[in-house]
């Protein structure tokens, strides 16, 4: 009977994947993904002056300090990289992320005379974050992408991954945009926008990823045995032998899986039985 339950389960999930991957399907999701994070920005953030990461949030702040329309800079600030890395990224990756980047532009263009929903900036930041974080990840998760600098990568195809900055200068360029809107627009504008911003990359994250409370761990020690035995003692964990310790004094591989709020005590476990050890959370 299991063995039928998990048979249904696999095909099941086959056949979405494959509903998934139709043209159409993927067109209607980063389409819907872009109208999304248009209301987002025009419906909560732009009208409060909040500003996010990303060329997103350098396109929020070029059109408020020359007080001109969101759109133009959504989409040219976008399709420079795109360009420049057309040989790198497939083809319908790039199609459906220059069509998304249209509808993002044109969707703020078309909101942009709508007034604010609310009229409190802390509401407008949580709101404002959602959607827009929400819109992204839901581009990305269906093929295309509306933020070619802001983005998280993870669980991104390898091939898509050639598009975006790498995580440096990605944390660079946000850490620098949130002090360039804080500067000019004062400290209370500041923290909307953080609010904003992490609200908006928790969300892409979560619709990337999904909501996963177990993860697995991958520890690398000089003491695998000790290790494991003080997992198990602990937290009822077994930890499995991926690499064994060799002659050379190579260090051995343990694989573990364990729930995202066991992660800090896990982390703790390993230091104290070797100080040495490390501790890599899969994606």
């Amino acid at each position: 009977m299991k063995a039928k339950l998990a048979t249904d389960s696999a095909v099941k999930l086959r056949r979405f994947r494959k509903i998934r991957n139709l043209p159409f399907t993927r067109f209607f999701g980063v389409m819907t993904g872009a109208i999304l994070a248009a209301a987002g920005l025009e419906l909560f953030l732009m009208p409060h002056g909040i500003v996010v990461g990303g060329m997103t949030g350098l396109s929020v702040l070029f059109a408020l300090t020359a007080e001109m329309k969101l759109g133009l800079f959504l989409f040219l600030l976008n399709l420079p990289l795109i360009l420049l890395e057309r040989k790198n990224i497939d083809a319908p990756f790039g199609l459906f992320t220059v069509c998304g980047l249209l509808v993002f532009s044109l969707g703020t263009l078309v909101l942009h005379p709508s007034p604010a929903l609310t009229g409190d900036p802390l509401p407008a930041a949580l709101l404002g974050g959602l959607c827009l974080g929400s819109g992204l990840g839901l581009a990305l998760r269906f093929g295309g992408a509306l933020d070619t600098a802001g983005q998280t990568v993870e669980g991104l195809p390898r091939k898509q991954r050639q598009l975006f900055p790498s995580e440096g200068m990605r944390l660079l360029l946000n850490c620098t945009i949130l002090l360039a809107a804080g500067f000019h627009f004062g400290f209370e504008q500041a923290v909307y926008s953080v609010t904003a911003y992490i609200l908006a990359h928790e969300s892409m994250k979560i619709l990337l990823r999904g909501i996963r409370l177990q993860v697995r761990v991958r520890i690398q020690t000089d003491r695998p045995a000790e290790i494991q035995e003080r997992l198990m003692f602990y937290l009822n964990r077994e930890a499995v032998t991926v690499q064994g310790q060799s002659e050379e004094k190579t260090p051995g591989q343990l694989e573990c899986l364990c729930h995202y709020l066991e992660l800090p005590r896990l982390k703790a476990l390993v230091k104290d039985g070797d100080p040495d050890g490390e501790v890599t959370v899969e994606p």
